[in-house]
């Protein structure tokens, strides 16, 4: 059997260059030294993985653990876990689910309110200066096609990954 062509054969060269470009910025968002960087900015001990459900639960509602879970692409035992260092350092906690008060639900307290605003004020300063050199009317471009992007990232998640034909199976 031949192997499947890579990806790259079908893909266009922007597309290409785009998933390249992300690649590039997961990749120093991500960095240790830029998380140390911007926890010390804003003045918050938090690691990568309670920043990112601080982050998620600032974005909505207040959610189950288990919710939590499938929006950040983790276990449930990782959430429980990460929860339970937050709730004790004072950043989170714990209320009943209007919907089923056997479950309860994660809110941020006003302390993780802080420590969020503080993070993302930092990161906003942060990327302020990148782009400084930028047009406004660029920036709001790069926003609109960035916010749109995510729209449709998100919309596909869950499409099954569509793969080339294999060739025809060869017979010994």
């Amino acid at each position: 059997m031949s192997p499947s062509p890579p990806p790259s054969d079908t893909a266009s060269p922007e597309v290409i260059e785009i998933e390249r470009a992300l690649t590039r910025i997961t990749y120093l968002s991500t960095r240790a030294r830029a998380h140390e960087r911007l926890m010390s900015l804003a003045d918050v001990p938090l690691d990568r993985a309670a920043v990112a459900l601080l982050r998620q639960i600032a974005d909505s509602e207040p959610l189950r653990p288990g919710e939590l879970a499938n929006r950040l692409g983790v276990e449930a035992s990782h959430v429980t876990r990460q929860v339970q260092q937050l709730q004790k350092s004072g950043y989170v906690t714990r209320v009943p689910d209007p919907d089923d008060r056997r479950a309860q639900r994660i809110e941020l307290t006003p302390v993780g309110k802080q420590a969020i605003g503080r993070i993302r004020e930092a990161g906003v300063r942060g990327m302020q200066m990148a782009l400084s050199g930028w047009e406004p009317e660029e920036l709001q471009q790069l926003a609109g096609l960035f916010h749109r992007m995510v729209d449709d990232f998100l919309a596909h998640a869950n499409d099954p990954v569509e793969q080339e034909p294999a060739g025809p199976a060869r017979t010994g």
